[in-house]
């Protein structure tokens, strides 16, 4: 049984993970006035293939390498870390079209394609209420883009780009999830994410202009900085969540992070409408959000919530008593 106070513990880290989610694509999107994409992602992943490296070395549990001889388990790393690299670099590809809420209300979409890759791939039958919270998105996403919905097929705007480029960026994190999904059998979650990340910075090096950072001014500079730190700060909390609290319960918290990219993106442009600009939604764009963060939530923990069979929790507890 989990204890008490381990739930309030991992629901406070679940908590900080979904607003330092909801805050790094406003970040980003600073910081990619003075770099290019890939350079952004780069220091990201360095930073956090650092910051890990130090926690390893602190806690001696660097990952025992012998299990990769099985040539299966190389593949799937490999799959892992190109799927988070495609992430990270085409989302912050999708960063310079998009506003930080539309880029993470795109996002959503990787726990759909998660969802049905899993019923495919690990022969997992999809449960009603996922399939109910999967509908509830995608109609919250049509709702969402009720101004632009047209223009995303026939019409290849910078803000078609931005969704086309966020969407594939969902599709490469549900790549990197699926495979991480197996490889969790045998490491734990930070021995993964080093590796990951490792393999991340030195295949995108190449493609990085570590010159382009000098040319930053000192809040361009604290914006890039950040962005690396918040990865960090964001799966350490997840991890730690997930330790002391149910997976389920820290996914739909999670889902919340639209919200928050919605929130601080309007709270910067009131404070700095200099530097920040103001996120415009019409009545329908701000429940198309609202439906994007109830459908993933419901597809994550409906199951938790409502039965087919045997009802809402709440009259089941009724029942009881």
């Amino acid at each position: 049984m989990i204890k008490q106070q381990n739930v309030k513990l991992g629901f406070a880290l679940a908590m900080l993970t979904a607003v330092m989610w909801g805050i790094v694509p406003i970040a980003m999107k600073y910081a990619l006035v003075v770099i290019d994409p890939l350079t952004l992602a780069w220091s990201r992943l360095g930073l956090s293939a650092i910051g890990i490296t130090i926690w390893l070395a602190y806690k001696k549990q660097f990952p025992n390498f012998a299990i990769f001889k099985k040539r299966r388990r190389f593949i799937l790393l490999m799959i892992a870390g190109f799927g988070l690299l495609g992430n990270f670099a085409l989302f912050a590809s999708a960063v310079q079209y998009l506003s930080a809420t539309t880029a993470q209300v795109i996002g959503q979409m990787g726990i759909v394609v998660f969802m049905i890759s899993s019923a495919f791939v690990f022969k997992e039958k999809l449960r009603p209420t996922q399939i109910i919270g999967i509908v509830v998105l995608l109609i919250g996403l049509v709702l969402f883009f009720n101004k632009n919905f047209a223009d995303l097929f026939t019409n290849m705007s910078s803000y078609a780009i931005g969704v086309w480029l966020g969407l594939l960026a969902s599709v490469s994190w549900a790549c990197y999830a699926l495979a991480q999904k197996v490889l969790l059998r045998k490491l734990r979650a930070e021995q993964l994410l080093w590796l990951i990340y490792l393999i991340c910075t030195i295949f995108l090096w190449p493609f990085a202009s570590p010159s382009e950072i000098a040319k930053a001014d000192s809040t361009q500079l604290f914006a890039i900085i950040f962005c690396g730190l918040n990865t960090i700060i964001a799966y350490g909390a997840l991890v730690m969540a997930m330790e002391r609290w149910q997976a389920a319960q820290v996914s739909a918290l999670t889902t919340l992070t639209p919200l928050f990219a919605l929130i601080f993106s309007d709270l910067f442009a009131l404070i700095w409408p200099e530097k920040f600009a103001m996120q415009y939604l019409n009545i329908l764009g701000y429940i198309g959000a609202v439906s994007v963060v109830a459908g993933a939530m419901f597809a994550t923990i409906g199951h938790q919530i409502w039965h087919p069979r045997k009802g809402w929790l709440i009259n089941r507890k009724k029942e009881e008593k």
